[in-house]
């Protein structure tokens, strides 16, 4: 009988914690202003685990049309997986998400994924554990963040306040989030011989609901990811850490050189 009224009590605190958590907590989210002008460029990346070894080669691809910006960030693995995401956005007085697109699949990812979000319309369609594509309607936000994180890192001031904006992700059934943004500090790195510091900013996922309240507690949590920025009048990605799928291990994204052959 102890232990039923254990339980029982542990319960009652978690319902009363959650509803709790749910009233106190703010629901807007906020808009990351146009500090620098997005552009056109190519960047190559390496993905790699926590011990150093390389498991995939990736673009990072910007390419302005019109007032819209088209970002490609694409993985391909050494074990045939891929990921890969294509974000569509307005870059007018604040950045704002029109469309997003992103697929995993292979061995290394053991849940594919097949999602896509059009802001305009709510419609998120994605394809369901039997394999099918299934479409829903969600309140969407043109400051959603899907695959938005490196321009809207690039473009926050580093000494403001937290930013929190919204995101859909897959669990393996879309749901709506929010992640904040905020600065960490500096980091020390060398560039060539040259010392710099990049600024660690982390990304804290905030799941909302009751679900919010019991992950931690069953340790189903995302993890934060960490992406660094190297400061200036042109920012640029040095490196960012996190998990690339729910429950998925710890990677880290790194810039890659070119690398010629010898020549005689």
């Amino acid at each position: 009988m102890i232990r039923i009224s254990r339980r029982r009590h542990q319960c009652v605190a978690l319902v009363i914690t959650a509803f709790t958590v749910l009233l106190a907590r703010p629901l807007a989210a906020d808009s990351v202003p146009v500090r620098r002008v997005q552009g056109t460029f190519h960047g190559f990346l390496v993905l790699k685990t926590e011990d150093g070894k390389t498991i995939a080669a990736g673009d990072l691809v910007e390419i302005c049309r019109g007032g819209r910006v088209v970002l490609r960030l694409t993985f391909h693995f050494r074990d045939g997986s891929l990921d890969d995401e294509t974000a569509v956005f307005s870059q007018r007085k604040v950045f704002q998400l029109i469309s997003d697109h992103h697929i995993q699949r292979g061995p290394s990812f053991p849940q594919p994924l097949d999602m896509a979000l059009n802001v305009a319309t709510g419609e998120v369609r994605y394809r369901d554990q039997d394999g099918k594509m299934v479409a829903e309607h969600f309140d969407l936000s043109p400051d959603d963040c899907n695959g938005l994180y490196v321009p809207l890192l690039m473009n926050l001031d580093p000494k403001g306040a937290p930013v929190r904006l919204p995101m859909v992700v897959a669990t393996p059934k879309p749901r709506l989030i929010h992640v904040v943004f905020s600065a960490e500090g500096e980091d020390p790195l060398s560039i060539g011989g040259v010392r710099e510091e990049a600024t660690d900013f982390r990304l804290r996922f905030e799941l909302g609901g009751v679900a919010g309240v019991v992950a931690p507690m069953i340790g189903k949590q995302p993890s934060d990811i960490h992406v660094w920025i190297l400061e200036g009048d042109a920012p640029a990605l040095v490196r960012g850490e996190g998990q690339f799928s729910e429950g998925g291990p710890i990677w880290r994204i790194e810039l890659a050189a070119p690398v010629f052959p010898r020549t005689k």
